[in-house]
């Protein structure tokens, strides 16, 4: 949320949008991205991990010795059992059926030895209402409808009231995005430049810089925070490096989106992580089922022509987890959902000096203020302003002055 000033006095514009920015970052992105992108950190680098049936997602690893799982090429492994033999020791997958993925989904699973969890995602329906929300092109679309997938796959599993955001701050012409998602999954993100067009790729428009992710809690005396090089700009690809190398989860993550002009048609991802004490055995399998999920959606690494075709997060489960057994998890529905709200502008007011608001008023009649997430524009006139602020108690920055 920033609040815009249409004063003719260029000193007081300058002196009072840096306080309120610095309040929006608190209040409503807690790490908000700046517009000056750092060059990237030096990171321990690891092989890029290639094969000719999977070159995208392969396990990545951060140990010195080599210990990588590469991507098994089916002509010289042995094939899976039968889907005619495995289906049988499948459970009732009936309670998480999503029929033309008519809703959005994230699915969960182990492998039968618990050795494997994989997550599948489909979020068409929140990526559309994200490029309403900011009136996006295809391009930023494709950026934040990653940086979404990516979060909620790597996020999966933590307790409700937990906070996961992920940032790309890369210098190229989109200036960065933002995506910040909670245990319930619901999601919030922007862009920095939403109406980029032209004929920018996604590694154009991300540039170079950093991948960020602060992981916080209510309950939490600080929060977590790791960073990585963008060494690709593709996103889903970058964040699995982070993973590796930042979190030591070795594990294969895709992610991608099409679109049909401003539409969204597919847009999804899994995440296939390997859990301590994973026999080489199973690594295997998984695979070959890697492999076989690619030739599936005709060579390409990413789900999305299997989306296309009406398959689910839960058929893709099956198929990676084919011959291995499966216990679901869990199965939510990801929604858009933004915390900004009149009293966290108060608060934000309540923090600037009082002849900065005065003059704020002052000159524009009003305090306005647009929320970078779900672009919400609340405005409050000078009676509204000082009649809220009398009433308010406690510390602002505790919010504990107007209530949650």
């Amino acid at each position: 949320m920033t609040i815009t000033m249409k004063s003719s006095h260029p000193r007081t514009i300058t002196h009072l949008s840096t306080p309120i920015l610095l309040m929006t970052s608190l209040l409503f992105a807690h790490l908000r991205p700046t517009t000056a992108f750092h060059a990237p950190l030096r990171t321990s680098r690891i092989a890029p991990l290639t094969s000719a049936a999977y070159g995208r997602s392969t396990f990545r690893h951060v140990n010195a010795r080599d210990t990588s799982c590469h991507m098994a090429d089916e002509s010289s492994q042995q094939h899976p059992q039968s889907s005619s033999s495995s289906s049988s020791s499948l459970p009732d997958l009936t309670p998480y059926e999503n029929p033309n993925n008519l809703s959005d989904q994230i699915f969960s699973a182990l492998s039968g030895d618990g050795s494997l969890k994989i997550t599948v995602c489909t979020i068409r329906n929140l990526l559309n209402e994200m490029m309403l929300q900011h009136s996006m092109n295809p391009v930023p679309a494709d950026a934040l409808g990653r940086a979404a997938m990516c979060a909620l796959l790597a996020s999966n599993g933590m307790q409700e009231e937990q906070m996961f955001q992920l940032s790309i701050k890369g210098d190229g012409a989109m200036r960065g995005c933002m995506v910040i998602v909670n245990g319930r999954g619901g999601t919030r993100g922007f862009v920095g430049v939403p109406g980029l067009g032209g004929d920018w790729t996604l590694k154009e428009a991300v540039g170079k810089g950093t991948i960020q992710v602060v992981k916080n809690h209510p309950d939490w005396p600080r929060p977590y925070n790791g960073i990585t090089a963008i060494r690709h700009g593709d996103i889903d690809r970058d964040v699995g490096i982070y993973l590796a190398e930042s979190e030591q989860r070795s594990c294969a993550l895709a992610a991608a989106t099409t679109f049909n002009g401003i539409l969204c048609t597919a847009a999804g991802g899994y995440l296939v992580e390997r859990l301590p004490d994973c026999p080489p055995e199973s690594m295997a399998h998984m695979e070959r089922n890697l492999a076989k999920l690619v030739q599936m959606d005709g060579g390409d690494a990413l789900p999305t022509n299997l989306l296309l075709e009406g398959k689910t997060p839960v058929d893709i489960a099956t198929v990676l987890l084919d011959g291995m057994g499966m216990e679901p998890l869990n199965s939510i529905e990801p929604k858009a959902l933004c915390e900004c709200s009149e009293e966290k502008l108060l608060r934000s007011l309540r923090l600037l000096p009082k002849d900065e608001v005065d003059a704020i008023l002052r000159e524009e009649g009003k305090v306005e203020a647009r929320c970078q997430f779900c672009g919400r524009v609340y405005r409050m006139g000078p009676e509204e302003v000082e009649r809220r602020m009398a009433e308010a108690r406690g510390d602002p920055a505790k919010d504990d002055d107007f209530g949650k």
